[in-house]
Formats: C-alpha cells, structure tokens, sequence
C-alpha cells in the first residue's frame, strides 16, 4: 500500500513503496534449454489495493508463488528477475536545513502571526550581518528602511498565505508522523541535522526534452494521416513512432524500450505520449476522455531562469492546453502548483474558469526526513516544506454530474499528503490512492506534463519517460 496511514487531517505516503508495488520484473521470453532466451519484457507483480482502484487487475499467474530476486528458468516458462527503485533516492534522514529547537514539529505548534513570522524573518536575514555603532543614528536608520523594503508585494502575500494554512499543515503534519513512528515507518535518528543537503547520486542525463524538439523536425510527425496510437509489441518499437503518437502497453506485461541508446521500463497497463506541448494532437485523437487529470507545470520563476535545469512555461501557454477536449463530465481536475501567490491566483482565478473547472480545495504536500522532521523549516523564507494542490471539477450537465458522483465522497477543503520526497527534482508522490475515494473505480486517468508512468494512467510530457530509466532501478540478484 502507499498509503501507510490515513487520519482526518490526511495520509502519510509510501512513495518509494508505490513504485516498487507496480512488479518491474524482467521476463525472459519462453526460456529454452541450455539457458537461452528470446525477448525480454517486463510483467507486473501482483498490485496492492491502492493501485488496483486506478489500474486494470493484475495477471494471475499459475504455480508457486516466488520472492524478491527469484529467478524461473525451465523450457516453455518465462524467466523473472526483478528491479527495484533504488532506495537512495529516498534517503532523507535530515532536514536540508536545520530548524531551531522552538520550530521543530515534536514540540508542538506556537502560535505565531503574521506579524511574528515577518519579524523573525527580517532577523533571521540580518542575522550574521556586520556590525553597527549604536551611536551612529544615520547607520540604524539605513537599517530601518531596508528592514521595511525587505519584502516585495510578491513576499508580503505568500507570507499572508502561510499564515493561513500553518496550523493545519502544523498540527495536521504531527498527528500523521505520530502515527509513523508508532509502526516504525518513520523512526528517530541520532544524526545531528545539517545545513548541507543529503548525498544523493546525481540524475542521469537522458536528454528526452532535446529528443522532442528534433522530433518536430521529423516531416511525418505533423501528417494528418499518422496514426494517433500504436502497441508496444516485444518487438522494439521504432523511435519515430515513439515521438509521434500514443504508445499504448495494454497487456499485463511491462515492456522494455530503448531510446538513443538509453533503455526505459513500462508498466503494465500504461500509455504514454512523449512530446512537448506544441504536439498534443495525437492525445486528443486518442479518443479517451478522462475522469482525473492531473497537471503538473514547469512553472516560470526565477530562480529556473538562472538555474537554467529545466523548460518552464508561462502562463499563457499553460492556459492553451486542450483539457476540455480530455476531461470526461464532472472529471476531477488536481493541479499542482508553487508557493508563489501569482501562479495560485492565476489557477483559481484564470485557469479553472477559463477550462469550466470550480475550484473545490486546496490541499498540501508536507515533505518530511525518515525522522519524521520538516526537509525545511516551516517558517523558511525563501522555501516551504509543503506545495499547493488545487483540485476542481470541470462543470457541466447538472443531471450527469450529480449521476457521476454517487457513490463518491465529496472533495474536503482541506487535507494532506505527507511523504519523504524523492531527491529527484520534481518526482512528486502518487496520487491515485488518495483520490480512490473520491472517483469511481473505473475512471480513465491522465497526467499531464508527467515524468514518470503509473499502471493504469495515460501520460504525457516531454520528458515522460524520465524517471522509468532503468539507471534508476536496481536489479536484485538471485540468492541461490
């Protein structure tokens, strides 16, 4: 399950679980005697409740069961070996910076105002800084005025904002990482936080994003007469179909493919769409209409323009995305979103009602250590240990709206989703157990701007199959 507990304030995740329920097993195709095999594929392990309410069953299989690393090798069978995501992308056992003892979680919520929080953020900045002649009244003057200029408009509302939500994702946060400690989930460490930020391996370099704009070069991609989805079949597939329409693994196996030499896993189950957002036809003549669509920008902000790691898109462009061409009646709608006030106003205020989507909630995603402490101060500045979710439903016929929801229970206001993050750059944790209850259990699934695959689910992005490199996963080695 990658819900390890639910509590009325919300769910504590297994993030790193929930990849390895989806059974990334290597199947040798039909071992022969001697030891030699055909084709490899991927078959999926059998899926826990939380992926089953969003995934098609899983394949029965007949015979013994085998673990972990168990390999079968026998004439007319197929032989299994199994990969894992490696686990050192979840080693967050410290805060990435250390909070003082008064603002750690374990001591329980302090009542703070907006007004506090904006002076212990001013001292907190000038904090270290040079020292001045207390005699000097022009010297603390200066100091004055750039404590009041310390905050732009921008700083002033998303202070205002956390202030709001702080208690909740305070005392909510406790509760849930209580009860991760109490079954050993979460677990103290005698480790002294540190200022500098975990040792994780690098990201690997796969170049999808680069792929998809040579893509656009390709004279067929934009032919009216291309088709719109092709199967993966054991057989590679060619890359220019990869780049060009719907790759569809609609059986109970998982597929191996490869990419400019760079080899990917699929899950079972799953379809993709690996292009950027100029190229989105093929999902629209995919003909499926889905009932949960989550969206997950690039969101422009400065400190990506600087860094320059990855595409970001503004606001405008994410507004032209084709979601009502894709959204079934009364379709769940959940978009993730920055801590920056503007991009928030924009979804709420812009976005949803240009799309026909009410906005019905906001939740938040708390990222906490294996100790079960905030990666960041809550109080931080400049970053939150918690991003935004706003989840709305698109509106439309009343009579097919209201026949859709029965059955379902209506969307909270207010919840959270509480997980020790992955240390790659933007791979946000599961959704599908979380809203199990909220949908019905038979509902298409889309992401939009995705990263990763999920069984069940249809995805689509320009780096869509970024993190099912197999660089990622660790095979486990038979134990014979």
């Amino acid at each position: 399950m990658s819900v390890v507990h639910r509590l009325t304030a919300g769910w504590l995740v297994d993030h790193l679980s929930f990849i390895n329920q989806c059974g990334y097993e290597i199947c040798d195709s039909f071992a022969h005697p001697g030891g030699v095999t055909a084709n490899t594929s991927v078959t999926s392990a059998e899926d826990s409740h939380s992926i089953s309410t969003f995934a098609a069953a899983p394949s029965s299989s007949n015979g013994p069961p085998y673990g972990p690393g168990d390999a079968i090798e026998a004439e007319g069978k197929r032989a299994k070996t199994r990969y894992v995501f490696r686990e050192e992308f979840f080693d967050i056992s410290k805060p990435h910076i250390a909070a003082a003892p008064e603002e750690q979680l374990c001591q329980g919520c302090p009542e703070v105002t907006l007004t506090e929080i904006k002076a212990s953020s001013n001292s907190k900045e000038y904090q270290g800084g040079g020292k001045s002649d207390t005699g000097n009244s022009l010297a603390t003057a200066r100091k004055k005025r750039k404590r009041k200029c310390v905050f732009n408009q921008g700083e002033l509302d998303a202070l205002e904002y956390h202030s709001k939500v702080r208690k909740l994702i305070w005392e909510g946060t406790l509760h849930l990482v209580q009860e991760g400690l109490k079954t050993g989930f979460l677990h103290h460490t005698t480790a002294k936080p540190s200022c500098r930020k975990n040792n994780v391996p690098h990201p690997i370099a796969c170049g999808l994003a680069e792929l998809c704009e040579m893509a656009k070069q390709f004279p067929a991609v934009n032919g009216s007469d291309h088709q719109a989805v092709r199967v993966l079949e054991e057989t590679s597939s060619a890359e220019h179909d990869l780049l060009s329409c719907v790759m569809e693994n609609n059986s109970n196996c998982a597929k191996t493919i490869v990419l400019m030499g760079q080899k990917y896993l699929v899950p079972p189950k799953s379809s993709f769409l690996l292009s950027d957002i100029s190229y989105l036809q093929p999902l629209v003549n995919y003909k499926k209409k889905y009932g949960v669509i989550v969206i997950d920008p690039p969101w422009e902000n400065k400190s990506v323009k600087r860094s320059n790691r990855y595409s970001h898109l503004p606001s405008w462009q994410i507004k032209q995305i084709p979601l009502p061409a894709l959204a079934a009646p009364d379709c769940l709608v959940v978009m993730w979103v920055t801590n920056r006030q503007k991009h928030l106003r924009f979804v709420k205020d812009e976005l949803y009602p240009h799309w026909s989507v009410k906005t019905l909630a906001e939740w938040h995603w708390v990222k906490i250590t294996s100790a079960g402490e905030f990666v960041l101060p809550l109080d931080s500045l400049h970053k939150k240990p918690y991003e935004v979710l706003v989840l709305g439903r698109v509106q439309g016929d009343v009579k097919e709206a209201l026949r859709k929801s029965e059955g379902v229970l209506p969307i909270p206001e207010h919840k959270l989703i509480v997980s020790i993050p992955c240390s790659l750059h933007s791979h946000k944790p599961p959704l599908a157990a979380v809203l199990a209850e909220f949908i019905k259990p038979d509902v298409e699934c889309l992401e939009l701007f995705a990263r990763n695959l999920q069984p069940g689910w249809t995805s689509w992005g320009n780096e869509v199959l970024k993190f099912q490199h197999i660089d990622y996963f660790t095979l486990l080695q038979n134990e014979n």
